[in-house]
């Protein structure tokens, strides 16, 4: 089964008149990447958080918020006198010595300032970080099904896009054997067209060694196999992603190779069809985990 570095989920609870909302987002990344926007309370729970994640979620880049809605009150805050004492003697001091206007509006410039607004600190009780807990794995659970709502789609596209590659390697099969007499019909051509005489014995060998190599034999057999060695690690492997990478990766080898050596206008129009074909399978395949 595959699964997308795709996903989104979310999960709500409430505890002590306030509504808590955890909220996680995934994209597709190399490595495990989490930004944590949480509130100050759960300030130290962020590793905790954070192995959490990326046992579920393993990699990609990700997006977690907790928010608090607070439906009785909030925690308190209040102006830090001494701190409002402190600027104001200060600041009057600087305007006496420098001979210039005090502030028409003393609250405007206090606001701005650090450590004018202090809020009381309220103790994280383990009962709601419990709660908290179980909420983030509800979460974790909506965001693993739509991982797995969007690999279902990218295998079906897979499966579309691999099949038509092996349809295609199939019609050059049509060709080959009219490239093989339109080549050597055509080297026959310019050595009588050169006008001098050559070993004709010789002039067979040579032609059947440059030939084989033109043989595409090989490469069909080693692409099909990659083919089925591709759905294969789809529907029987977990986590497959880089290694779907690197099969993709040996299928366009086997494919440029084909089109290096078609030497017919036909075929080489089959492995354009056949590089986009794979092309649109390279860029979804990072999308999977």
């Amino acid at each position: 089964m595959i699964l997308s570095m795709t996903g989104y989920g979310k999960a709500e609870t409430e505890f002590n008149n306030k509504k808590i909302t955890v909220e996680i987002k995934s994209l597709n990344g190399k490595q495990f990447d989490a930004g944590l926007r949480v509130p100050s309370i759960y300030r130290d729970k962020e590793i905790e958080i954070r192995n959490k994640l990326s046992q579920t979620i393993e990699r990609g880049k990700v997006d977690f918020t907790i928010f608090i809605d607070y439906s009785d009150k909030i925690p308190a805050s209040k102006f830090n006198r001494s701190a409002v004492e402190s600027y104001y003697e200060e600041i009057k001091g600087i305007a006496q010595a420098l001979n210039i206007n005090e502030p028409s509006d003393w609250f405007s410039v206090f606001i701005r300032l650090p450590d004018i607004i202090k809020t009381e600190t309220v103790e994280l009780d383990e009962t709601e970080w419990e709660i908290v807990k179980q909420t983030i794995d509800k979460a974790l659970v909506s965001l693993v099904q739509f991982r797995i709502q969007e690999g279902d789609m990218l295998e079906k596209i897979f499966i579309e896009k691999i099949n038509n590659i092996g349809l295609l390697s199939k019609e050059v099969e049509k060709y080959e054997s009219e490239r093989i007499e339109k080549i050597k019909t055509k080297i026959q051509e310019s050595f009588r067209k050169l006008e001098f005489s050559c070993d004709e014995n010789r002039f067979e060998q040579e032609m059947i060694l440059y030939i084989e190599r033109l043989d595409i034999s090989e490469e069909k057999a080693r692409l099909s196999n990659h083919l089925n060695y591709f759905l294969e690690t789809m529907t029987n492997e977990k986590n497959q992603g880089r290694k779907l990478g690197f099969i993709v990766q040996e299928i366009g080898r086997e494919v440029n190779t084909l089109g290096s050596k078609s030497n017919h206008a036909d075929m080489q129009k089959i492995v354009v069809q056949m590089k986009d074909e794979l092309e649109q399978v390279k860029e979804q395949i990072l999308n999977v985990l």
